[in-house]
């Protein structure tokens, strides 16, 4: 045994694609590894903006060695009449690298089969690992890929070195004009090398020390981050840390040195949205703030070495910043002097999208829209939704977000604080972006989830409409993220809103002019489709069993807070004992209703008449159903579904004993249809519940 090392040198990587492909690597050499059957302890990767490094720690020198069974053609042709090999024998023979003799005839339930026993594996790493290397390397995907000087290769960046070693020995091949060796480059100026790795149990250190490279991505995120409380406590502050620019920075350097850079006081007349958006997405720096939560007149910014004269970079990376800051102080300024009037009527010339109108009629369309949902969830707030919806993209057309159009949203609740607006106002048109992703947080207040509603069911049915509907990976307005927004409002605010209902106010809105490529009828179908998938995933995506998600979404979705509860409560009645043959009891009373009711044309109501029964079993059935009618209602209504279905067990019983002794299909017409509206008057609850058949395995 011994340990391996692959390092593949790169030109500087774009920060987004380095954390992807350190993660890619390691499953892409670990499988490559256990398909060559080459045996190690563990298999690490790592990333840098320069480099990528697999590490494997103690790989076997051998491949193991392992005995399969192979069959081959039928005995019936191995000879032929005068017991001589035939080519099909022969052939077998000879693709498997085995004798005549050591074949043998395997019995199977197909016939009988020739077959023999061989070994594979056994051979030495050191001939494999070079195919290994190269197909590792092409197996990584980027999100664009390049082509430089002649080669017909491509990478994210073109490929500088290749350091492969296994133990003390180079493992020899080529790749994009390079062949690898032992040899590493550093950083660019803190030690650029090259330097020559005796064996790859030193990989690490001669990275460390002589290259100044932080090899880890963790590592160099965690330096950023302790350096940077520091630095901030000792001006008494803490940094506005957040998670995803971090992960940016930690990847956009290999040598972390985190300073404090200042700004002028004058500046903090600014919001702190805005002094953290030239901050963050300009200059890749963090805020400072103090226990209140108020920005304090300094930035943490990371350098990617140590340089000779800090005072020298800070006063660089200052002058950048106040130039942004200088910037965002003149919009500022400029937009506050602007009435949203001004702004209402810009958006006349600005166009939402193709025949569906301007962002004006977008307004517009919101406006009414918001008022409606509100009066579904909230009367006492329609007053206030009307004037969020009308006020929502007025400030696309603001001199800031034109400049920082990560503030969409945001400046409007800004601005309209500034003027007035009432305090509900303000905060949905800060929060009606939200959430902007599976993983964003939704809404803190209900004004902001409805408003938040209000713009994605308008995007949703205009874009339906035109029939520009997400097919396969394609979803260029973002649809699906659209749909589960407000799935995802729906239910953490636990709104009783039929979910396709505003679906159709929101069509409703639009003018009858716009030319529709699908009828409304059409529209309202797909989007239920739609957002029935949505649905499936969302559950599916909390841990929910595929079949219960199915069989929950099959007695309906449009009361999708309803549909969670559902969701839940079958889950529970899924671990229950005697749950697979409560499935196939309950789906075989809706096959029978299906095949005697919908297929043959019978008309059937769920009104059955107990005297007109013969059996005791369907007189007992009969009287446990009209027994459990009202308790099943009042549970209805409070939307105890755990109890609900509880009834179910308590008729599972009842069921089985109608099944084992009526005969539902007999000859007399009026007991038939007297016995299949009882079984309608049971599919009838049941359907209400789940849809068994998806129950059933």
């Amino acid at each position: 045994m011994a340990d391996f090392i692959l390092e593949i040198g790169i030109e500087e990587m774009p920060a987004r694609f380095v954390p992807r492909l350190g993660i890619d690597l390691k499953d892409i050499f670990s499988n490559l590894l256990k398909d060559s059957m080459i045996d190690c302890a563990s298999v690490e990767t790592f990333a840098t903006p320069r480099r990528l490094t697999v590490f494997v720690k103690d790989m076997a020198a051998m491949q193991r060695k392992i005995e399969e069974e192979v069959s081959g053609p039928p005995a019936r042709i191995a000879y032929d009449a005068d017991g001589n090999p035939t080519k099909a024998l022969q052939g077998f023979a000879k693709s498997q690298g085995i004798a005549l003799e050591d074949i043998y005839t395997l019995e199977t339930d197909k016939g009988d089969y020739l077959a023999a026993k061989k070994t594979v594996g056994g051979g030495e790493t050191t001939s494999i690992l070079p195919e290994l290397c190269v197909t590792a390397i092409k197996k990584l995907s980027f999100p664009k890929k390049m082509k430089w000087g002649n080669l017909d290769f491509t990478f994210g960046r073109p490929l500088r070195w290749i350091l492969c070693l296994f133990g003390e020995n180079v493992v020899e091949f080529g790749m994009a004009g390079l062949s690898s060796g032992r040899q590493t480059f550093g950083h660019r100026v803190m030690g650029p090398g090259p330097f020559d790795v005796s064996s790859a149990a030193d990989y690490f250190a001669i990275v460390k020390d002589k290259c100044s490279i932080i090899i880890s991505p963790d590592q160099r995120a965690e330096s950023v981050r302790s350096e940077g409380d520091k630095l901030a406590a000792d001006l008494s502050g803490s940094v506005v840390w957040k998670d995803s620019l971090l992960q940016e920075v930690s990847n956009l350097v290999e040598l972390p040195m985190p300073i404090i850079g200042n700004f002028e006081e004058s500046f903090l007349e600014l919001p702190k949205e805005v002094l953290l958006t030239s901050m963050e997405s300009h200059q890749k720096c963090f805020g400072l703030q103090n226990d209140n939560g108020d920005l304090l007149p300094h930035f943490l910014c990371t350098l990617n070495l140590i340089p000779k004269d800090v005072e020298l970079v800070r006063k660089g990376w200052e002058k950048v910043l106040k130039a942004r800051l200088e910037d965002g102080r003149f919009f500022w300024k400029k937009d506050l002097e602007t009435e949203f009037n001004v702004w209402l009527e810009k958006l006349e010339n600005v166009v939402f999208l193709g025949p569906l109108g301007s962002m004006g009629d977008k307004s517009r369309r919101m406006e009414r829209l918001a008022a409606l949902i509100a009066g579904k969830v909230d009367a006492s707030l329609q007053t206030e939704m009307a004037r969020a919806g009308r006020l929502a993209k007025a400030d696309l057309v603001s001199e800031m977000v034109n400049e920082f159009d990560k503030l969409q949203g945001k400046m409007g609740g800004i601005y309209a604080a500034k003027r007035g607006e009432d305090d509900v106002v303000c905060k949905a048109l800060a929060e009606q972006y939200l959430p902007a992703g599976p993983e964003s947080p939704v809404p803190s207040t209900l004004g902001g989830a409805i408003l938040s509603m209000t713009d994605k069911a308008d995007t949703l049915v205009g874009c339906f409409g035109l029939n520009k509907i997400p097919t396969g990976a394609n979803d260029t307005y973002a649809l699906r993220r659209a749909a589960l927004g407000i799935v995802r409002m729906i239910i953490e605010f636990g709104l009783r809103v039929d979910i396709l209902e505003i679906m159709e106010m929101a069509f409703d809105g639009y003018s009858n002019e716009i030319k529709w490529k699908l009828e409304k009828s059409e529209v309202l179908e797909k989007l239920g489709d739609f957002i029935s998938s949505r649905l499936r995933a969302y559950f599916t995506g909390q841990g929910y069993e595929t079949r219960v998600v199915d069989a929950a979404l099959g007695a309906g979705f449009r009361d999708v807070t309803a549909l969670k509860a559902r969701v839940e409560a079958l889950a529970e009645f899924a671990k229950a004992d005697g749950f697979e043959q409560s499935v196939l009891t309950f789906k075989r009373a809706a096959n029978i209703i299906k095949k005697q009711g919908n297929e043959e044309g019978v008309v059937l109501t769920g009104g059955f008449e107990v005297d007109r029964l013969v059996e005791q079993q369907e007189k007992d059935l009969a009287v446990k159903l009209d027994e459990t009618a009202a308790r099943f209602e009042e549970l209805w209504e409070n939307d105890e579904f755990t109890k609900l279905f509880a009834i179910l067990g308590e008729l599972r019983p009842f069921v089985d004993d109608f099944f084992d002794n009526v005969m539902v299909i007999c000859e007399d017409k009026g007991l038939r249809m007297n016995r299949l509206n009882l079984l309608q008057a049971l599919v009838d609850r049941l359907s209400r519940l789940a849809d068994f058949g998806a129950l059933q395995v």
